[in-house]
């Protein structure tokens, strides 16, 4: 789904989509559990050539890989998302873009409209936490041997954690 300026001129895009898993593709690392379920709307701001505004929730289970013992991690977002496209910026005779203080949180967008999928899909990758835990008191892998800790104990010793102070012993 594509809104596009014309349309906009006009009115404002209501939408209510869903998303099969494997339809939308997010990264290599990441994989689409549930249907994507997204409502909302697009609308073109008035006075600003061009900029638009698309707001609305999305609904989606993901799954992928846990940091600390690579397991599957599970992740579900059910949350609002409220972004704005501006025309993408000439660049200028140097090549270099020129932003003004309240455009770092705008995204550019080329052509005649904002297609819903990139919306969603960026998102979905702005959402992610930042480690993803299979569960909040994952115990991960063993140093020394690899096990994974959350599903069984190990033998090895626990090897000492140096202190970043020992240097100063020698002096």
């Amino acid at each position: 789904m594509i809104f596009t300026l014309t349309e906009l001129e006009h009115h404002p895009i209501l939408f209510e989509v869903s998303y099969p898993p494997g339809e939308l593709t997010f990264s290599d690392e990441l994989t689409q559990t549930t249907d994507l379920v997204a409502t909302g709307s697009a609308t073109l701001l008035h006075n600003t050539l061009g900029e638009i505004r698309v707001r609305g929730n999305v609904k989606v289970g993901l799954s992928t890989v846990c940091v600390r013992c690579l397991e599957v991690a599970p992740l579900a977002f059910d949350s609002e998302f409220d972004f704005f496209y501006r025309p993408a910026i000439k660049k200028g005779a140097h090549g270099e873009i020129h932003l003004e203080e309240g455009e770092i949180d705008i995204s550019f967008y080329e052509g005649d409209g904002v297609k819903l999928e990139d919306v969603l899909r960026e998102y979905v990758l702005l959402a992610l936490p930042m480690r993803a835990l299979c569960q909040e008191d994952c115990k991960g892998l063993c140093t020394q041997c690899g096990v994974n800790l959350n599903r069984t104990s190990c033998g090895c010793a626990p090897e000492p954690i140096p202190s970043p102070w020992a240097a100063l012993k020698d002096l």
